[in-house]
């Protein structure tokens, strides 16, 4: 098997042991994004090769520092990595590196990862289809006229490239679970507050968004949340817990599994998505657990209208100086304009209704959780689409009344912070892959990671069938 191929759990016992240098492995990173990188466009802001084949030696030559000792990572590239740039994919930020690193990514430079460079991205992490006016788009390894998804696009890609073997990403509405469905590879949104965010900014009110890790297997999955977790204590909403990794091998009793389809019709699929994911829970039924169907739980478009008036709030709040100064709000794409003017409209009844939806939806996925352990939705409703399109305009003659309207899918787990593990289910006949979300109650992302390791020992899809590229 080539050192690409490896996962990096593999790859960080064999640098332990001596086995294999970081120099090498640093070596044949680098080949393999000279070789790929101009196709899939996935891995940007490209370190000097000297200078990383330096930092490689340097870390053949010290003490271990963690388990990523040595392993190359490239950082989403919205995240602050000190040494590089933060473009977010907008013209309006200049290309000088940052001065200081994100919290998360503070963790895994601790724990010895060597930064190659960033992930591509939306502008803004905004979409799930990775383009921007700055780095271009990234192309799906499967087929590079289609999409990988977003907004950590860039980030799967290159995972299914096998540019890196370990990757950071972010999730607000599915951006660490669609991309990874797209690519053959895990992607985990964790229970919201498991991984620190930036410390910058109102600390409170936007309980949206998480970072979380992303692998070829659930093993490096629970690896790399176990760097990134954890209370940061200039942050009140984060909290701790216990690793994930020693146990990812632990027995799992027989699970009751809720499969929720297209959510009784208010989530549209194009044709083949329900199929290939009920293909896929055929085979979990094959593994001991109990697959049920569940009816839709809660109100979609009551929930829809929460999500929404939440995000665009969420945004506002992020983007609003920029809109407000005429000078840049140009340069604002129009989904982020549409975002931050609906932000700015509402009121502060608006916000309360939103949140008290939000907070009946709790209350409904709770006592579900009494009759069933975990949740399943495919990760999104449609396959990958043409890398041109800027999003899908219907599904099966259903039009979306928004630029993510097609990503509802995901909105359920988003919306209440549960925790989702994104399962490579499989593909079409032209070879599109696609997933499935893991969705757990909340702090039950250990059980998700060992039902992810079940079924990654009896499929192992991103080892099994890599991208020809």
């Amino acid at each position: 098997m080539d050192l690409l191929d490896w996962d990096a759990s593999d790859l960080s016992e064999a640098l332990a042991a001596r086995r294999i240098s970081a120099v090498e492995l640093m070596q044949a990173t680098l080949a393999r994004i000279e070789a790929v990188n101009g196709k899939v466009n996935a891995i940007v802001s490209l370190r000097d090769r000297d200078t990383l084949l330096a930092e490689a030696q340097a870390a053949d030559a010290s003490p271990r520092k963690g388990w990523l000792h040595g392993i190359p990572m490239a950082i989403k590239d919205l995240a602050d990595a000190e040494g590089l740039p933060t473009s977010q994919g907008s013209p309006l930020f200049g290309l000088e590196p940052a001065t200081r690193d994100h919290p998360a990514v503070a963790r895994l430079r601790a724990a010895g990862a060597i930064f190659i460079g960033k992930t591509n991205t939306p502008e803004f992490g905004l979409g799930s289809h990775t383009f921007n006016p700055v780095h271009g788009a990234t192309r799906n390894p499967y087929d590079l006229s289609r999409s990988a998804g977003g907004s950590s696009g860039g980030a799967a890609a290159a995972l299914a490239a096998r540019l890196v073997a370990v990757a950071d990403g972010s999730d607000m509405m599915g951006s660490l679970r669609n991309p990874a469905g797209w690519n053959n590879v895990y992607g985990m949104r964790p229970t919201w507050g498991t991984v620190p965010s930036d410390d910058g900014g109102d600390l409170f009110l936007h309980q949206l968004s998480t970072l979380g890790p992303m692998a070829r297997s659930p093993r490096d999955l629970a690896a790399l949340l176990d760097v990134m977790r954890g209370a940061d204590p200039r942050q009140p909403l984060t909290h701790s817990g216990p690793d994930t990794a020693p146990e990812i091998d632990a027995a799992l009793s027989a699970q009751r599994i809720g499969w929720l389809g297209d959510w009784g019709g208010a989530f549209p699929c194009a044709p083949g998505i329900i199929d290939l994911s009920e293909a896929a829970l055929n085979r979990l039924t094959g593994l001991g657990h109990e697959v049920m169907p569940i009816a839709a739980p809660f109100d979609a478009d009551a929930m829809w209208e929460s999500w929404i008036t939440l995000r665009s709030f969420a945004v506002a709040a992020s983007l609003g100086v920029i809109y407000d100064d005429p000078a840049r709000r140009g340069g604002l794409k129009p989904a982020a304009q549409w975002e931050v003017a609906r932000g700015q409209g509402f009121s502060t009844a608006d916000i309360q209704r939103a949140s008290s939806i939000r907070s009946d939806w709790f209350r409904a996925a709770h006592a579900l959780f009494e009759k069933v352990d975990v949740l399943v939705l495919p990760s999104a409703q449609v396959w990958p689409f043409d890398v041109e399109q800027v999003h899908p305009a219907e599904i099966n003659g259903h039009l979306m009344d928004t630029y993510h309207r097609w990503m509802q899918v995901v909105v359920p787990a988003s919306l209440i912070g549960l925790p989702v593990v994104n399962v490579p289910a499989g593909f079409d006949q032209r070879g599109l892959p696609l997933g499935l979300q893991l969705i757990g109650k909340r702090g039950s992302d250990a059980q998700l990671l060992q039902l992810a390791q079940g079924w990654h020992k009896a499929t192992g899809y991103p080892q099994a069938r890599p991208p020809q590229l």
